[in-house]
């Protein structure tokens, strides 16, 4: 091999080879997914997943290459009413006995600005998969505030709010139309490792 093939063939190699991607992990504790839908009309309801775990691989230099995989425990829903929490986890709705995970995992990431983005993914809710885009904004990335102070802390971290609109009728949730779900995430992610 002369030294002008070698050259060639370390460009090539270099050209395929995938940007770092540093992957981060939910912090539960402050990783939030709430939902709401109108009553009937007369007022404006909101519950949440209390359970949540995350996974992004986030790819600095490529944004858009990078990918983003959402496990929600469907027990941990919680509206504040326990009969209501109990009615909406039955068979006449999430069935959660029968699907005990909801899951998004995303098909395509559209960066819409310095910290915004459309992440398009396969939302599965009640054994129904449906694309869905949600709107993210990053709102923090780098050393955490509190990293210097409290020792969990420490190291990288990326945040982030979303928000999207699914037709809970279309997953087979819920016997009649409440209009569009509204789903509002925060979350605070640590990176792995």
């Amino acid at each position: 091999m002369t030294f002008k093939s070698l050259i060639a063939a370390v460009a090539v190699t270099v050209a395929v080879t995938p940007a770092f991607a540093q992957t981060y992990k939910t912090d539960q504790g402050h990783t939030e997914v709430r939902f709401g839908w109108s009553h009937a009309g007369v007022s404006n309801q909101h519950g949440e997943f209390t359970t949540a775990e995350g996974v992004l691989d986030l790819n600095a230099d490529d944004v858009e290459a990078s990918t983003l995989n959402v496990t929600i425990d469907a027990n941990s829903l919680s509206s504040g009413f326990g009969p209501l929490d109990d009615h909406l986890k039955s068979a006449d709705f999430f069935e959660v006995e029968t699907y005990p995970e909801i899951t998004f995992v995303s098909t395509g990431i559209e960066r819409t600005g310095d910290t915004t983005a459309d992440v398009t993914g396969d939302l599965t809710i009640h054994g129904v998969t449906k694309p869905v885009t949600l709107k993210a904004t990053l709102t923090h990335q780098g050393e955490h505030p509190l990293g210097s102070a409290i020792e969990y802390y420490a190291g990288d971290w990326v945040a982030f709010t979303a928000e999207g609109e699914i037709d809970h009728m279309e997953f087979g949730v819920g016997p009649f139309s409440t209009g569009p779900i509204t789903i509002m995430i925060a979350t605070e992610m640590k990176a792995d490792g």
